[in-house]
């Protein structure tokens, strides 16, 4: 016990581990873009904005 250097079975359980983080990352940003995807609204069904003029009150 010397060395104490992982197992092959701790490294194995180490990049599974990696794996498995990695896929829910991918999946939550899949998830988080076609969520954006589907609060978007298309630039045809916007409106023009209007100036707000409230601050000229004063003159």
């Amino acid at each position: 016990m010397i060395g104490m250097e992982p197992s092959n079975d701790d490294e194995a359980t180490s990049s599974r581990g990696e794996q498995a983080e990695q896929a829910e990352r991918e999946a939550a940003r899949r998830r988080i873009l076609a969520q954006a995807e589907a609060d978007r609204i298309p630039v045809e069904e916007t409106t023009r904005a209007v100036p707000d003029r409230r601050w000229r009150r004063g003159q």
